[in-house]
């Protein structure tokens, strides 16, 4: 009979960016030396920045390399066969003290075609926003591609892209091939495709240290965007409920808010693993054999596909996220 695979805290990789904040470590309770702190990495698989298991018999042990330990029992049959030892999600915290440049990813197919790369659909929830705070998404007027190389040129882009009034508990679903940035003030849970492929289509004219100009992806990104104008940007989802509260269902992620008061089972889908991540609060996660894992505001756990039971206890806001 197998073991029961409990669940695991990774070392976060923090990332010190031109445009970051000092609200990740405090928000996550840890203390460090490092500065403008604009992402933290809680579950990663990206080459080169693969989470490292934080604690018990497998610390040390990379993602990769738990996933080739465990396998399907882990990650599940669905994501085994389909990603093999490629963990599918990367998990992140981004605190913005400044404007992020306006990107757009690539789908699936243009991002295999041009970089043997998965696409990157990704969804934010603001975890908290100062006043003012911006999200911009989507365009908020059609254009053409033609149109969007000329406003690009004319450093105008931003006259097309809609713009939103951010707020904690907001939630942005941000499909391949919509155009976005986050704005400063903002602090934010991000959910998205392994895929480190970003088409960076306007920076603000910033300059480094040295005074150059970080590079613009222009040619790249006008073949990767959706000029499609919708209706409406944000996500609704019921914010009033207790309990698991669906957010996001794509084909590449499910999430739900979880605001756990008292004791909560969570439903889980065995043919994925479960990102669980504490965004307000502490609980405790249990799992078969009333395994427990205390979980606070910041941190970030996973939980193993063959997990036959899954319950919460305590008082927090948490996002579940499945592939």
């Amino acid at each position: 009979m197998n073991a029961v695979i409990p669940p695991f805290k990774f070392v976060p990789y923090l990332k010190s960016v031109l445009w970051g904040g000092d609200k990740i470590a405090p928000f996550k309770g840890i203390v460090t030396d490092q500065k403008a702190i604009g992402e933290s990495w809680e579950i990663s698989g990206v080459p080169g920045h693969e989470s490292v298991v934080a604690e018990g018999p497998d610390k040390g042990m990379t993602l990769p390399a738990l996933i080739e330990k465990y396998g399907a029992r882990l990650v599940g049959d669905k994501v085994y066969e389909r990603f093999g030892t490629t963990f599918p999600l990367l998990i992140k915290l981004i605190d913005a003290k400044k404007d992020l440049s306006v990107q757009v990813h690539p789908d699936d197919e243009l991002a295999k075609k041009r970089h043997n790369s998965l696409g990157k659909t990704e969804m934010w929830y603001i975890v908290d926003a100062e006043p003012e705070a911006k999200i911009y998404a989507g365009l908020s007027k059609q254009i053409t591609p033609d149109d969007y190389t000329h406003l690009v040129e004319d450093k105008k882009i931003m006259d097309v892209i809609a713009q939103h009034d951010s707020h904690a508990g907001d939630l942005f679903f941000l499909p391949a091939g919509r155009i976005h940035a986050i704005g400063a003030g903002n602090l934010l849970a991000e959910i998205q495709e392994t895929s480190d492929i970003t088409y960076r289509v306007y920076d603000f004219d910033r300059r480094d240290a040295n005074g150059n100009t970080r590079e613009l992806h222009t040619e790249q990104a006008k073949d990767a965007i959706d000029y499609t104008v919708y209706p409406e940007y944000k996500s609704d989802y019921d914010r009033t409920a207790k309990g698991n509260v669906p957010m996001i269902d794509c084909p590449y992620f499910d999430v739900n808010l979880v605001k756990a008061e008292g004791r909560q089972v969570i439903d889980i889908n065995h043919d994925s693993f479960m990102v669980v991540m504490c965004l307000d609060g502490e609980c405790q996660v249990i799992t078969d054999h009333a395994d427990i894992t205390t979980v606070h505001r910041g941190e970030t756990i996973l939980v193993a596909a063959a997990t036959a039971s899954l319950e919460v206890n305590g008082n927090a806001t948490l996002l579940t996220a499945q592939a």
